[in-house]
């Protein structure tokens, strides 16, 4: 304590000088004192386990009046004497007044004997001393300290209240209100106020004595029938008691304090807590979809029809479309949450959060660029599946048009090679028979193409895996033996019309020429038919131009074939022309062929009729080959706008940056004004994406009017919107940090100068070597040893830096620093970081002390604190909080229920574990 002011001691000593140790007290007040100094002495003596009945006797040996200054005090007076001699209590009560003495108190006409032989009056003069000097002297209120700061004290914290005029320490309190008026003032909920009346000040002043011994914990010091019987009750007893109520109520004021302080402590814990769970769950669900999601697109199971696979793309467009922009946007709002949640760490003074294993923003990143791997790898895959499949159809048609076209030439092939007319024929009719058959293996010889044309196509759906490759392979198979035994057939029934041709002399040698004649013209014809028919897949207007022309070379020779359709039904009617003549009984058939003339008349005329047909499906083709050309200019002329427009976008968001114009205010807003603008791009954006799904609905491969992809485009976008995003993000941080810790715009704008100066690259970080020398052009000198270049600052280099500024520390104080500039161990320090060091030393944080020290008052200077002492001074929830995560206390002085503050109090800045 401090030594008491001695002009303030003669002022509040004056009465007892004037005590005559011959006069007697007044018995009323006497008897109020006794009562009172007593109680008051208990308060105190309790602590230390004992307690006094008499007052003048029971102080009579020392021994419990140096414990009594010994528990007031807080200090440890000289060592007692032990003995039951005169001599020996005269030595300690001498020991206690000179202690008091030491504290700045005048002591007049006590001395050690008075005290030894019981004298009352002297006793209870010693004792208001000392209630003086501990308990009144130290009150202090607006500039006014002691009785008349007491006094003060009373006056303010009664005057709202009715019938209540404290003026002095006797009258003003014996109705009891006054003491009523300070219960209620503090603690309302104990006392009706209203219900108490002037004029019954037995039950006021029984009320205020029971409620503050039973609530507040202040003895009963004064009996109520004392005060009301006595005209002027005793003024030193009712200072006494009142002084009781002040620094009962004291106390309170300073636990709220200390409550209140915990309070803010804690609402900031719980705050970042919750930003911790939600960034977990956020990136949880995140990595989840993308868990999810790759599987799906590096299934490369592909589908046996065209129709399967266009959903799969359209699946995949989907995707693109309406799934994948959200978790665009969760990715870029998590790496904003947790770039917003480590600033607040830092300026509420908390370490860095570490999200747990697999969690972090370098995770999340790594599992995006797989997805976007598998993304573009499904994508190509989808296309060449999509090609492969068209392909696969188109051959898989063609061979079905001339397998049909063959297996109907040789239904009945094998019968008629079997069929043995030229047993019972005549001589004509075998020299016929062997024309016919010369014919018909010209005829085979003219289908040879076709055979192996279809055993090639049905060889290439087997190398490009055609599903329906086991029936086409039955079929190819069946024709190719069938092929086989028309051939050994026909090679039979010559070596047999041979053999019976020796027996037979006479042919019509008209009617073979009709038939050699004949076949080929019918065999070009069927081509020709098969041509015409034949189905097309273009994807430019030089394929479709290059059909049309073949087409036109075809029609110019028809006038050539008609010639020859002419000159073969000019034999046929030489024929029937010689069988009129000659009356020859041939039935009107050629025994040489089957090929009749209606047969190539009619295959004539629908040659003639396909082959307008197949001009109008080559102009079809042709114009939507134009079509297809104008989707590939429009896109084209878009995407070259929007691709440069982004990337200018770009660096001018770049430059906004690392510039210094204006206030961090006006970059936000410049910025802000930058991202609206860019949002307002957007329709665009979107209207390139319907040309784009244009393009693919129409199976438009390639476009060499453009460079520019709509995957280019997307990806330009997305990275110009993360980067808006994460820009401002910064700048509101510095914005936090700049009016957190106080820096002003132009000690911002000297370090943004310096580190704009040496970020060479502009990629918005320095390196080591970068970072040390903007250090050095703040004023830092942290030498530069020509042995030590490595490009970064090791520890030795920072400490020098950091003592070349003003601070001294040593190894325990600079690995501290050097956890808090680079809480991920890089061997580096960022800008970000720089700026929160050079400014948290003049910061105005709490600390661990400071939240330590709160804990102590709320729990009475005890080095524990229990469940109902958090109860009854936090808010619900926050005692709650504490009580779940408090350790049980082990300490000597433990007590059933006992929780460890000071461990908890470290725990919520980091240095210790909860």
């Amino acid at each position: 304590m401090d030594h008491y002011d001695s002009q303030q001691t003669n002022d509040y000593m004056q009465p007892e000088e004037d005590w005559d140790r011959d006069l007697l007290l007044d018995p009323a007040w006497e008897k109020q004192q006794r009562k009172t100094f007593t109680a008051w002495c208990n308060s105190h003596l309790r602590k230390a386990g004992t307690q006094i009945e008499n007052i003048e006797e029971d102080f009579r040996d020392g021994l419990k009046l140096m414990l009594l200054l010994e528990v007031i005090s807080g200090e440890r007076l000289a060592k007692p004497e032990r003995g039951k001699m005169r001599v020996h209590k005269i030595s300690n009560v001498n020991k206690a007044l000179d202690f008091i003495a030491s504290k700045g108190v005048k002591l007049v006409s006590i001395g050690a004997e008075e005290i030894v032989d019981g004298n009352v009056k002297m006793t209870l003069g010693m004792i208001w001393t000392i209630i003086l000097r501990f308990a009144i002297q130290d009150i202090s209120v607006e500039e006014t300290s002691a009785k008349e700061g007491l006094l003060l004290w009373c006056q303010r914290k009664t005057a709202p209240y009715k019938n209540v005029n404290i003026q002095n320490f006797h009258i003003s309190w014996k109705d009891g209100l006054g003491f009523c008026a300070l219960i209620h003032r503090h603690r309302p909920e104990l006392i009706d106020y209203g219900k108490l009346r002037k004029d019954d000040p037995l039950t006021n002043l029984n009320t205020a004595f029971d409620v503050a011994e039973k609530y507040l914990d202040i003895p009963k010091m004064l009996d109520a029938e004392d005060i009301v019987g006595t005209a002027r009750p005793d003024e030193k007893a009712i200072m006494t008691y009142v002084s009781s109520f002040y620094h009962a109520f004291s106390g309170a004021q300073k636990a709220e304090t200390a409550a209140n302080r915990i309070c803010k402590v804690l609402a900031v814990n719980q705050e970042n807590e919750q930003l911790m769970e939600d960034y977990e769950k956020l990136a949880s669900d995140l990595l989840e979809w993308i868990r999810r999601t790759i599987p799906w697109l590096e299934n490369r199971v592909p589908e046996n029809t065209m129709h399967a696979m266009q959903q799969k793309l359209e699946d995949f467009r989907d995707y693109r479309r309406l799934h994948k922009p959200p978790k665009v946007q969760e990715k870029c709002q998590l790496e904003i949450n947790f770039n917003t949640l480590q600033t607040k760490l830092r300026l509420s003074n908390r370490p860095a959060f570490m999200p747990s294993e697999g969690r972090m923003v370098s995770d999340i990143n790594n599992a995006w660029g797989c997805l976007e791997q598998a993304e573009k790898g499904y994508e190509e895959w989808l296309l060449n599946e999509i090609r492969r499949l068209e392909r696969l159809d188109h051959l898989a048609e063609k061979f079905r048009q001339k397998a049909s076209i063959h297996e109907a030439w040789t239904d009945g092939k094998e019968i008629m090679l079997r069929q043995k007319d030229y047993e019972t024929a005549t001589l004509s009719e075998i020299k016929a028979l062997l024309k016919k058959h010369e014919a018909f293996e010209s005829d085979l010889a003219a289908h040879q193409d076709r055979v192996e044309q279809i055993a090639a196509i049905a060889q290439e759906l087997n190398e490009l895996d055609y599903y329906d490759s086991p029936s086409v392979n039955a079929r190819c198979q069946k024709i190719c033996d069938q092929w086989d035994n028309l051939g050994a057939l026909t090679q039979k029934r010559r070596e047999a019309l041979e053999r019976t041709e020796k027996l037979l002399e006479t042919i019509d040698q008209l009617y073979l020429e009709y038939a050699k004649r004949a076949a080929p013209f019918n065999n070009w014809m069927e081509g020709a038919m098969e041509d015409l028919q034949d189905t097309f897949i273009v994807h430019t207007i030089e394929e479709i131009q290059g059909l049309t022309t073949a087409h036109e070379q075809f029609k110019a020779t028809l006038p050539d074939a008609d010639k020859e359709r002419l000159a073969i039904l000019g034999i046929h009617n030489e024929v029937s022309k010689i069988v009129q003549t000659y009356h020859v009984n041939m039935a009107g058939t050629n025994p040489y062929t089957t090929i009749t003339p209606q047969e190539i008349n009619g295959k004539w005329d629908h040659v003639r009729q396909l082959v307008p047909r197949r001009d109008q499906a080559l102009m079809e083709e042709h114009a939507r080959q134009q079509h297809n050309e104008r989707l590939r200019k429009q896109f084209g002329a878009q995407a070259n706008v929007i691709g440069p427009w982004i990337q200018t976008k770009m660096e001018e968001i770049g430059r906004i940056s690392i510039e210094m114009h204006g206030t961090l205010e006006d970059q936000l807003s410049h910025l802000r004004q930058y991202e609206k603008s860019i949002v307002n791009y957007k329709p665009k954006i979107d209207q390139l994406e319907g040309d784009h799904q244009l393009i693919q609905e129409a199976l438009i491969f390639d476009n060499k009017h453009t460079n520019y992809t709509m995957e280019h485009i997307r990806v330009g976008w997305e990275q110009l919107l993360t980067t808006i995003a994460r820009t401002i993000n910064e700048v509101e941080n510095q914005i936090l940090t700049r009016d957190a810790k106080g820096i002003s715009q132009e000690q911002m704008n000297e370090f943004r100068a310096s580190f704009n100066h040496f970020d060479r690259d502009h990629s918005g970080t320095l390196g080591p070597e970068e970072f040390k020398a903007c250090l050095i052009s703040l004023g830092y000198d942290i030498g530069n040893d020509p042995q030590k270049k490595t490009g970064m600052m090791d520890t030795d280099d920072f400490r020098a830096c950091l003592i070349s500024m003003g601070y001294n520390m040593g190894e325990a104080e600079f690995a501290r620093i050097m956890s808090i500039v680079d809480p991920n161990r890089l061997g580096v320090v960022t800008f970000q970081a720089f700026i929160d060091f050079m400014s948290r030393e003049t910061a105005d944080t709490d600390t661990a002390d400071q939240v330590m020290a709160s804990f102590k008052i709320l729990a009475g200077d005890k080095n524990y604190i229990t469940v109902d002492e958090l109860r009854r001074e936090l808010p619900p929830d926050q005692a709650e909080y504490c009580i779940a995560r408090m350790a049980p206390y082990t300490g000597p002085d433990a007590v059933p229920g006992a929780l460890d503050y000071m461990s908890f109090s470290t725990a919520l800045y980091g240095e210790s574990d909860l």
